[in-house]
């Protein structure tokens, strides 16, 4: 199967290498290939392209390009914020955070709670909100971080972050959000903001895989997660993956671009699939809260069918979606994130995710609306005839 064969509507798993970016990487990968940390020319050459990749950065989050911290990826810039604030005061090792979150937060809290942590969970309502008075209610003395997605990864659902983070700081915790999902598609503006940390990866907006960031706002004390030599200003060490540094930096550059187009187009591409769904298939309903989302999310449920086979029978016709994160895909459990807005099991293990980017275009909404009904009503009759 040829790429070009492919309507893929699965941007919040990873999205497409922007071909600017891949020209931006290929001298890194051939020719420039000294270590940053050199003393030479030759090196600091290479020294001189992360910078000029960091103020890319700093300028998309709209914050100090001090502030901006080299990782590996999301989950580790997630993990780094979670540890720090534990290690900053023994005194305080309480975490809260939310039922809704990635992996990347759930699964490290869920280990932390094992090792004699105490985790609050906080829920949320059938929209997927969270509520404002409980979390400032959750937030106690020996708090340490408080940490919430903004937006979330399955419905695109955006929290309101800007006012929890006052919320949290008006408290005395530290205050990390997972942006994977929110960073490039909608404006971020952390100069103006009371967000200690905050998380992004790379190959959710066009560059490749094996690069994020950390936010550290100036002000915040950080204590680093991986110890050794003093790149990254002492706070991440390791040797960068400079290509991959390079190639976040250009992304970075062309999002702030097209966020504007985010806004306009990739979001008439999800209403126009959004509408297009309802009017050609019966028993049809939007997961999450329709007004608070990304432009580009839509997570439906299908009454009668099972996600797993529509992906299947889907993949057939060369449409990529999914049934929720790329990181659980697979697993037998229903969705997390909608059982924790009260969705029962059967109406979540009928929910489809589709996620647009500007890489797609509107012949390929057409064509995913030609197919899907029809894959759609094959799997009521296989249903009904069980």
């Amino acid at each position: 199967m040829k790429s070009s064969e492919i309507i893929y509507l699965d941007n919040n798993a990873t999205t497409r290498v922007d071909p600017a970016v891949v020209e931006e990487m290929m001298p890194y990968l051939t020719e420039f290939y000294g270590n940053p940390s050199s003393g030479y020319r030759f090196g600091q050459k290479v020294g001189k392209a992360l910078e000029v990749a960091r103020e890319r950065v700093a300028a998309l989050l709209g914050c100090a390009p001090n502030e901006v911290l080299f990782t590996s990826c999301g989950t580790e810039s997630t993990n780094a914020a979670i540890n720090s604030a534990l290690m900053l005061d023994r005194d305080r090792q309480h975490i809260v955070t939310t039922r809704v979150e990635h992996s990347a937060t759930l699964k490290h809290c869920e280990t932390l709670a094992k090792r004699g942590h105490e985790v609050t969970w906080l829920g949320v309502d059938e929209r997927g909100q969270i509520d404002l008075k409980e979390l400032e209610k959750s937030i106690r003395s020996d708090t340490a971080i408080v940490t919430v997605m903004w937006a979330n990864n399955e419905t695109g659902v955006i929290f309101p972050i800007h006012e929890i983070a006052e919320i949290v700081r008006k408290k005395g915790a530290l205050f990390h959000t997972d942006a994977v999902q929110a960073v490039g598609k909608i404006p971020l503006a952390m100069s103006e903001s009371k967000i200690n940390f905050l998380s992004l990866s790379g190959h959710k907006l066009h560059c490749p895989k094996g690069v994020g960031v950390l936010y550290a706002n100036r002000k915040t004390k950080f204590a680093p997660y991986l110890i050794g030599g003093g790149q990254e200003n002492g706070k991440r060490a390791g040797t960068q993956n400079v290509t991959g540094i390079v190639g976040l930096g250009k992304a970075c550059e062309l999002a702030g671009a097209a966020m504007a187009h985010e806004d306009t187009v990739v979001k008439g591409f999800r209403d126009d699939f959004e509408k297009g769904v309802m009017e050609q298939i019966e028993g049809v309903q939007v997961n999450g809260d329709r007004e608070h989302r990304l432009p580009n999310t839509s997570n439906l449920a299908f009454d009668g069918i099972d996600s797993e086979g529509a992906l299947m029978l889907l993949d057939q016709h060369h449409i990529c979606c999914s049934s929720g994160s790329a990181c659980t895909t697979g697993s037998v459990h229903a969705s997390h994130v909608l059982q924790a807005m009260g969705l029962s099991d059967e109406r979540a293990r009928a929910s489809l995710r589709f996620s647009f980017s500007r890489f797609n275009a509107a012949d390929e909404v057409a064509k995913a609306l030609e197919i899907l009904p029809k894959v759609v009503s094959k799997l009521r009759r296989i249903a009904l005839a069980a």
